[in-house]
């Protein structure tokens, strides 16, 4: 049975806001124009979403959250960005996620069934996949580029422009000042540095030893063999032909713009 949107009394809901149906909205939450939420969406109390957004379905969105507010950058002034949220995705309390700028690609992104736990921010023009978790106070400036089922842990910072690729795991408190292939896995320390391949959360998402072997193959040939990085780079090529992951690893490299974490 399909159910109209429950909205709070308390709720200020402007009148060109589009909600899908059983949407729910908290008391003393905030939307303005040009907001659009889809159906089994959850807002909760406090929150504060403004547009233009675009907010999927069945998300979770805890109070005090704040959603969809203009790109903390000098350079923007005013002209038409875009937050567009996905599907399924769990908003803790305190969250922050600004919009794009116009001249930074004018979307801020994140795709679907995501965590974002308490405070958390993610800057303007940030691309998110899918099945990441941000922990409690991590943070991305603005343009960094999230793959998916990464793991940001607590108090961890990535630098804007950054990639961090799919499956890797970013320790605690690590500050990511360059791109971090997949499936890598970066210390905790001040100036996060490769530590090994994240094999234990490659398990748990049903790679077997196999797959995980030729992963652990093009690390040692990237970080232990002592070879430049064209060097390595040929190898992995080779490595490559027998592995989709090694070839995901290479054209991660191939599009890397900042220095690569090494």
């Amino acid at each position: 049975m399909i159910h109209a949107a429950s909205i709070h009394p308390t709720a200020q809901i402007d009148p060109s806001v589009v909600l899908g149906d059983n949407v729910s909205i908290g008391a003393y939450t905030v939307i303005g124009p040009d907001v659009e939420i889809g159906a089994g969406t959850v807002v909760g109390p406090h929150v504060v979403i403004e547009g233009p957004t675009r907010i999927g379905r069945d998300n979770r969105i805890s109070q005090f959250a704040s959603l969809g507010g203009a790109p903390q950058d000098k350079k923007f002034s005013g002209e038409r960005t875009e937050l567009v949220i996905g599907d399924r995705n769990l908003i803790r309390e305190f969250v922050t996620v600004n919009r794009g700028t116009g001249d930074g690609g004018g979307i801020t992104r994140i795709g679907n069934d995501n965590w974002l736990l308490a405070y958390v921010h993610v800057a303007h023009d940030c691309q998110v996949g899918n099945h990441v978790v941000f922990s409690n106070y991590s943070a991305l400036a603005g343009h960094a580029e999230i793959g998916d089922w990464v793991i940001v842990s607590g108090y961890a910072g990535v630098h804007q422009f950054c990639k961090v690729g799919a499956h890797a795991f970013i320790g605690m408190g690590c500050l990511v000042g360059s791109d971090v292939p997949p499936f890598v896995m970066m210390a905790n320390e001040t100036r996060g540095r490769p530590r090994g391949i994240n094999s234990e959360g490659l398990k748990r998402r049903g790679f077997d030893s196999t797959r995980i072997s030729a992963i652990k193959r093009a690390y040692r040939t990237l970080y232990m063999a002592g070879l430049s990085l064209a060097e390595a780079r040929e190898q992995l090529a080779t490595q490559a032909q027998d592995s989709e992951d090694v070839r995901a690893m290479l054209e991660f490299l191939e599009r890397s713009e900042r220095s690569l974490a090494r």
